[in-house]
């Protein structure tokens, strides 16, 4: 019996090894993310659009319209965790003074979908790398952009969407005084409630406190 209790022991580590993916990534699925839950509430995925009034959608990777050129996501929904829900949500009242509002093109992001997208496009200043997993796969990351609330227009940015270009980096100077305003105010915005802009996008900004989060692999159809 003794025997049996020791080797059991030894085989646990090789066997968490077996359960690691191709890029050494064993992320979290459905069961134990409720369970960590329990334990403690703010690892919550927040339903953005029903926790913000006014929020507004347009999660690309729910379309065509992205740089895969695939449908990734099934639904067109957008999550957070819980401190990362609460930060947006100051962010867009304090927007709303200013007669401006959040449009979101993707939150939390399936580890999947990281992987997807680095087979896609492996330069990882733009796209995650699946042996770390992503902000987005720990529920910790937002893409965004601004609106005019009156015309439901973005704001002009240096670049659109999912640009991979040195124009889309926040450091790029920009001539447009406009544009260079409006870029600005995102991130002034954002900084003021926890959160800091991505070097590469301007329109991405993580959590300070993302690293107390786990990479998450969990479809948005099991967390309705």
């Amino acid at each position: 019996m003794m025997r049996r209790i020791l080797l059991f022991v030894f085989l646990l580590p090789l066997m968490a090894v077996a359960q690691k993916n191709k890029y050494g990534l064993n992320p979290t699925k459905l069961e134990a993310y409720k369970a960590s839950v329990k334990t403690n509430p703010n690892k919550e995925l927040i339903d953005l659009e029903k926790f913000i009034p006014g929020l507004v959608l347009d999660i690309r990777y729910a379309t065509t319209n992205n740089f895969t050129g695939e449908r990734i996501y099934t639904l067109a929904k957008a999550y957070a965790r819980k401190p990362v829900a609460e930060g947006l949500k100051r962010a867009q009242a304090a927007l709303k003074e200013k007669g401006l509002g959040i449009k979101v093109f993707d939150a939390y992001r399936p580890y999947k979908a990281t992987v997807r997208f680095y087979e896609v496009y492996k330069d990882t200043t733009y796209v995650a790398s699946p042996y770390k997993g992503s902000r987005h796969n720990r529920g910790c990351a937002i893409d965004m952009t601004l609106i005019d609330l009156k015309t439901g227009q973005e704001l002009k940015m240096p670049t659109g969407y999912d640009s991979f270009q040195k124009a889309a980096w926040p450091s790029t100077p920009v001539k447009d005084p406009e544009v260079r305003k409006n870029r600005q105010l995102i991130i002034d915005v954002m900084k003021q409630q926890g959160f800091k802009v991505n070097s590469s996008e301007w329109w991405h900004f993580d959590f300070i406190g993302w690293t107390k989060y786990d990479v998450l692999d969990i479809d948005f159809e099991e967390l309705e």
